[in-house]
C-alpha cells in the first residue's frame, strides 16, 4: 500500500493528469440559481463557460463533509495514509469540510489535511508532487512536511482581464483598491496569506504578457511551472514557448482555471506559477 493524495476540484489539475497520478478529486458545487452541479462530473468546462459569457452569474459552493469522508472511504482501504491538499481556508471553507471529515470518525490509516493557503494550479502543483513522492514510496509524514515546506515556495502572478467577476464573488480582499479603475487596465494579482494582493497594472493586454514573462525569467530555480488560462489557450501556449529558455517548455504544465474559481476570475485570466528551489 501506499499514501493516497486528495484535493478539491478547485485544484485545476488536468483530468489526465489525476488520473495518472492516481490523485482523489473532490468537486465543488457550481450553482446557476437553483441548479446545482459538480465540477468537472455534471457539468464540462466549456458547458460552464458558455453559460458565463453568456452573462449568467454562477455561485459555488464547498465540497460538504460528507462528500469527504465518501472520498476518504473510497481511498482507505488502499492506504497507508492519506494526505489532503486544499485551497486556502481564507478562500473557501473547502479545508474545513476536509478536516471535519477526517476528525469524523476512527479511520483505518492517519489523515493529514492541509490548508496550502492557495489556489488553482498553485495548490494543485503540490497535489502533483505529492503524488509523485507517494509513487516513489514516500511516507505520510515525508509528504506532508514536504507539501508544508513547498508551500513557501510557491509564487503566483495572475493577469485579469477584468476584475468584476473577482468583485461581484465577494474573493476581492486588499485588491478592492483597483476597482473604479480606468476600464482599460488591466490589474496583475498575487496571493498573500491567502488573500488577493495587487502588485501593478498595466495599460494593455500585452504588457501584461510581457509582465508574467519577466516574473518567470526573475523566479530563481525554478522546479515547476505551470501557465493557466481560462480563455485563451493559444496564448497559454505561446507563453509556455516563450519561456522555454527559462524552464523547458516540455515540463510546462498548461492548465485551464476550472469552473470552481472561473466565477470570480471570469474570461481572459492568465496567469503563472512556479515553484522553486
Amino acid at each position: 500500500m501506499s499514501v493516497k493524495i486528495v484535493t478539491d476540484s478547485t485544484s485545476d489539475i488536468p483530468d489526465a493528469l489525476a488520473q495518472e497520478l492516481d490523485i482523489t478529486v473532490v468537486p465543488i458545487y457550481i450553482l446557476f440559481g437553483i441548479e446545482s452541479y459538480r465540477d468537472g462530473l455534471d457539468i464540462s468546462h466549456d458547458t460552464f463557460y458558455e453559460r458565463l459569457l453568456g452573462g449568467e452569474q454562477p455561485t459555488t459552493s464547498q465540497p460538504t463533509p460528507q462528500d469527504f469522508i465518501q472520498a476518504y472511504q473510497e481511498v482507505v482501504g488502499k492506504a497507508d495514509g492519506i494526505c489532503s491538499i486544499h485551497i486556502s481556508s481564507g478562500l473557501s471553507g473547502t479545508y474545513s469540510s476536509a478536516l471535519q471529515a477526517a476528525n469524523a470518525k476512527p479511520w483505518p490509516c492517519p489523515i493529514n489535511v492541509i490548508d496550502t493557503h492557495l489556489l488553482s494550479i498553485s495548490h494543485g502543483i503540490l497535489a502533483i508532487k505529492a503524488a509523485r513522492m507517494a509513487k516513489e514510496g514516500k511516507g505520510l509524514e515525508e509528504i506532508s512536511s514536504s507539501v508544508e515546506s513547498m508551500m513557501k515556495k510557491v509564487r503566483l502572478l495572475v493577469l485579469f482581464d477584468t476584475l468584476k467577476y473577482l468583485e461581484r464573488g465577494g474573493r476581492i480582499g486588499k485588491a478592492k483598491s483597483l476597482v473604479g479603475a480606468v476600464l482599460s487596465v488591466k490589474p496583475l494579482l498575487t496571493m498573500r496569506d491567502g488573500e488577493f494582493i495587487p502588485v501593478g497594472q498595466v495599460r494593455n493586454r500585452k504588457k501584461g504578457i510581457d509582465k508574467l514573462a519577466d516574473f518567470a525569467a526573475g523566479a530563481g530555480d525554478i522546479k515547476e511551472m505551470c501557465i493557466l488560462h481560462s480563455t485563451t489557450p493559444d496564448e497559454a501556449n505561446a507563453l509556455a514557448e516563450r519561456l522555454d529558455p527559462v524552464f523547458p517548455q516540455e515540463k510546462t504544465l498548461v492548465a485551464r482555471l476550472g469552473a470552481g474559481l472561473a466565477p470570480h476570475g471570469g474570461p481572459g485570466v492568465l496567469a503563472i506559477v512556479t515553484l522553486t528551489e
